[in-house]
Formats: structure tokens, C-alpha cells, sequence
């Protein structure tokens, strides 16, 4: 029985629809089985199209239309008459069993039935290549409507797709612009500051020519060389000395990245390029150093790298926040 109803399943059936014709046909033979298919089209498209309904419930309940009050006046059968079927009085079908006229009632929705006389013709075989026909016909429009909403399916999941892929791709070119604006930034006023610089040595000469043209308009013999200036440029390098701090960062996988970044840069932006770049899982985290050991706080992310004491280089750690 279980080779039979899944030969109808690859046929086009459902497992509910192949299972009541195998049950109410009682054979085993497909053959038997598909002119039962072909003769009760309308109880399987009832299921179809009530799913929620079950034939068996349907059937022990005798429907109100088949009741005696429900049949036609003046249509009494006489003692001597042999009722070879039921008649819908609403459409004029015939049907042979009580399944029959409940999966109709249920269907179509007509209520009123009669006793009849007449009996039910079976099909013949180009009536039966007919329902084949119909039947093959709509096994095809199922199997190009899931075919069409499968390739529909995977459309949308390749567009989905394109979609991430593309906002990924803006989402760093917006990290790498604002990188170089960052970079730009620095670059600018390390000018300005070098600029500065300059000109306070440059007035720093003049202030200390004028103080030997004083000084030797007073005692010519002696000379002196100016020592205000030489603090001035070592400050001022020392100040300038550092413009980059190459970092190695260490995962918590034991994987290490390592990047160079600019010294006025914070440290939130080592910890968006950690974020960006991290292989060892997700989830919040803190940077810290082992030497001197020091987590840093929320306050740290805003200060330069070069004021938290990371200028030249330096080693971060990865941890897992708690």
C-alpha cells in the first residue's frame, strides 16, 4: 500500500488525497485505483479546497439536505421502486454513496437532494481519457507553478544577497573615506603646527639678535650664544616626533591584526577597525594592555593614541567584556 500511495504522491497528488482513494477504492492495483481517481474528481477537489474538513466526520453525519423533509414534495418513492441513487435537485447530478453527496454539499453548497430511480451511468473511455486529460492537464499547471515559485524563491534570495553585498561594500568605502578625512585632518594640522613652530624660532632669532646687538653695544667683547632657542626646537620636535603608532592587536582566538595609525587618532577608531576586521566571533569587548596592564575605560576611546602612551608602537588585547 505504501509503494502505491507514493507513486500517486510522485504523480501530483497530495499524501491525504492518495491515501482516501487507495482506502476507498480497496486495490491494490494502479489501474483500479485511477479510474477511481477519474470517477470522484469532485470529492478530491473538495478536499483540495477544504483541507481542514475531514471526509470521515462529513460522512457520519447525514447531511440536512438528504433528511425526508428536505426532499421535493410530491416526489414519494411507491413501495415497488428500487432507489439506484441520490439526486441534487439544485444542478441534476447523480451520485452512489452518501460520500458523494456530502463532499458535494460541501463544495458546491447545495442543499437540496432527493431519492432517485435513475441510476448513476458509469464513465465511459473517452469520458475516462477525458478526467486523464484534465487530471495530467492540471499535474502540469501545479508543476510549473511550484517550478515558478521556486525560481521566484531563490530570485529573491539572490537579490537579498546583492542587497548585503552592496551595503557591506558601502559601509567600508564610508570607513576608508572617513580613514582619509581622518588622515587629511592630521596631515593639515601637522602643517599648521610645524608652521607655528617655525615662526616662533624664527621670532625666537630675531628676539636673540636683538638682545646680542644690545648686549654688544654695551661690553663689545663679549660673546654669548643664545640658549632660549635651542629648548624651543627641541620641544618643538619632540611635539612633532611622533606622527603614526603601528599597532598589534591580539584576538581572542590567539590571531593578531595589525594595522598603523595616525597619533592624534582616538581609540574608538582601533576599536571600529577591530570590529571590521575581528575573526574570532562577535560580541562586546575591551582593549587593554599588559605592560603597564591597563583596561581601557570609556573615557580612553575619545584621547589620542599618542596621549594614552601607545607612540611608536604598541601591543593591544582583545578581551571578552564582562
Amino acid at each position: 500500500m505504501a509503494s502505491i500511495v507514493d507513486n500517486l504522491i510522485e504523480m501530483g497528488f497530495t499524501k491525504e488525497k492518495a491515501e482516501l482513494a487507495v482506502s476507498r477504492c480497496g486495490s491494490t492495483n494502479i489501474e483500479t485505483i485511477m479510474d477511481w481517481i477519474l470517477s470522484h474528481e469532485e470529492e478530491l477537489d473538495a478536499i483540495s479546497a477544504n483541507p481542514s474538513q475531514n471526509p470521515s466526520a462529513v460522512t457520519q453525519q447525514e447531511p440536512a439536505a438528504c433528511n425526508p423533509e428536505n426532499i421535493a414534495e410530491g416526489e414519494g418513492k411507491p413501495e415497488d421502486l428500487v432507489v439506484r441513487s441520490i439526486k441534487c435537485n439544485d444542478c441534476g447530478k447523480l451520485f452512489q454513496t452518501q460520500d458523494e453527496v456530502s463532499f458535494h454539499a460541501v463544495k458546491s453548497g447545495h442543499g437540496n437532494f432527493s431519492e432517485s430511480v435513475e441510476e448513476k451511468k458509469p464513465m465511459t473511455e473517452e469520458e475516462k481519457k477525458e478526467q486523464l486529460s484534465k487530471i495530467e492537464a492540471k499535474l502540469r499547471q501545479r508543476r510549473l507553478e511550484r517550478e515558478a515559485k521556486e525560481k521566484e524563491e531563490e530570485l529573491e534570495k539572490e537579490r537579498n544577497r546583492i542587497r548585503s553585498g552592496k551595503e557591506l561594500l558601502e559601509a567600508k568605502k564610508k570607513h576608508e573615506e572617513l580613514e582619509m578625512k581622518k588622515i587629511l585632518d592630521q596631515r593639515r594640522r601637522e602643517k599648521e603646527e610645524e608652521k607655528i613652530a617655525r615662526q616662533r624660532v624664527k621670532e625666537q632669532i630675531e628676539q636673540d639678535k636683538l638682545a646680542r646687538k644690545a648686549k654688544y653695544s654695551n661690553q663689545p667683547m663679549e660673546v654669548e650664544t643664545p640658549k632660549a632657542a635651542v629648548p624651543t626646537i627641541a620641544a618643538t620636535k619632540s611635539v612633532t616626533n611622533y606622527t603614526e603608532v603601528r599597532l598589534q592587536i591580539r584576538l581572542t582566538n590567539g590571531s593578531a591584526l595589525t594595522h598603523t595609525f595616525l597619533a592624534k587618532e582616538p581609540l574608538s577608531a582601533v576599536r571600529l577597525y577591530v570590529e571590521m576586521n575581528r575573526n574570532d566571533g562577535e560580541g562586546p569587548f575591551n582593549l587593554m594592555t599588559n605592560f603597564p596592564k591597563k583596561i581601557f575605560t570609556s573615557e580612553d576611546y575619545e584621547k589620542p593614541l599618542d596621549t594614552l602612551g601607545l607612540a611608536p608602537s604598541a601591543v593591544l588585547i582583545v578581551s571578552k567584556a564582562l
